[in-house]
């Protein structure tokens, strides 16, 4: 009888100590959660307008890049198509070498998205002078850059942007 007592007073205990722990972990593991969403809202009040900023930095790129707006800055400063050529690439290579760091802030999918279109600018550029002599003037590379633009159905840009724009809406 008294083994019975023995028993009854140890799993007793044992269900006291396990409920005691239970709790204990229990309430850690939430101690832990809201210290954890605590530091991440405090991230987020840091990341976010940083972020923000990255996505207005990146569609100032792409409209800077843009052919029309490129052409509208760059021309007057050639003297041939073959000096617009480089002097237009030479823009778009240092407006993406100022702004490669913002590809921290913002999607993989978003960055891809504006490399491409940068790309596809480059692209219609090196095109576009292959097509003309490098000495021609450079109005006529200016306006073989415009035909090419026109035969697209999307500007290179344009389709970038879409992107950003709809990630930024994403964010609020």
């Amino acid at each position: 009888m008294e083994y019975y007592i023995l028993l009854a007073i140890v799993i007793l205990g044992a269900a006291i100590i396990f409920g005691v722990y239970a709790t204990i972990t229990t309430l850690a593991d939430k101690f832990a959660d809201r210290q954890k969403w605590e530091i991440r809202g405090k991230h987020t009040g840091i990341t976010l307008p940083l972020r923000l900023q990255a996505y207005e930095r990146m569609c100032l790129f792409l409209e800077r890049i843009a052919p029309n707006n490129l052409l509208l800055r760059l021309v007057p400063s050639a003297m041939s198509a073959l000096e617009l050529q480089q002097i237009l690439l030479q823009d778009i290579r240092e407006e993406y070498n100022h702004n490669v760091a913002q590809q921290m802030y913002i999607s993989s999918n978003a960055w891809e998205q504006i490399t491409n279109a940068m790309n596809e600018t480059v692209a219609v550029i090196n095109q576009a002078a292959t097509e003309i002599p490098g000495e021609a003037p450079p109005a006529d590379l200016a306006k073989k850059i415009f035909s090419h633009v026109i035969e697209k159905e999307v500007q290179p840009s344009a389709h970038a942007l879409k992107v950003l724009k709809e990630e930024i809406r994403t964010l609020f």
